[in-house]
């Protein structure tokens, strides 16, 4: 598990810093374009590599340049409509039945997530368990005096990190129970098929 991690960590350093010479280079590309197009004299720092980075800008094109510009936080969209997301919510330690309510129905909104009860787990084991278990988004409720009043959402294994803050939330049970909310009617029974008689001539 530790090894898994260590590699996963090298490999996403080894991207960041592809992406960070990548942006370097397409923006040495920009800058000579921009002194060529406008009939300006090349900047003192790309004098050097002017005709290298002349010859190359032969073969790039916008797609490239959009390939370029990206970074590794855009790899959390490349399964997007492919594999469904795996998604957690779990509350802070010792949450009240309020919150463990506002979790159940949170838990409705979102497709394809679970609750998980927090327990004595700490932050770095809830984590370690949602990676090995391939869990693509966390999302921790937290409360004030048994009101939910913020909300984390992770993304894993390497973020982004997003928190929200709430106020006045009301739980579905809330109006139901005193009856702000008034479930729609059931749908009427369908009607008896039509009865046929036969009469037997003689």
């Amino acid at each position: 598990m530790l090894r898994r991690q260590a590699r996963l960590r090298r490999e996403y350093l080894y991207r960041k810093s592809l992406e960070d010479k990548e942006r370097s280079i397409l923006e040495r590309k920009r800058k000579l374009r921009d002194a060529l197009e406008g009939g300006r004299v090349i900047p003192t720092e790309l004098q050097k590599d002017a005709l290298e980075l002349r010859k190359a800008m032969k073969y790039d094109d916008d797609e490239r340049e959009d390939l370029a510009a990206a970074t590794h936080m855009d790899d959390e969209y490349v399964w997007a409509g492919v594999e469904d997301p795996k998604i957690v919510v779990t509350t802070s330690h010792d949450p009240s039945s309020r919150l463990k309510q506002f979790a159940k129905e949170l838990r409705l909104i979102f497709p394809n997530a679970q609750r998980l009860n927090r327990g004595n787990y700490v932050m770095s084991q809830l984590v370690q368990a949602c990676v090995a278990n391939d869990v693509t988004d966390l999302i921790i409720i937290h409360e004030h005096r048994g009101d939910p009043d913020g909300l984390v959402v992770c993304h894993l294994p390497h973020g982004p990190t997003a928190s929200f803050s709430l106020s006045n939330t009301v739980t579905l049970c809330f109006l139901c129970r005193h009856h702000v909310y008034k479930p729609p009617p059931p749908p009427p029974p369908p009607p008896p098929p039509p009865r046929i008689y036969l009469q037997c001539m003689r």
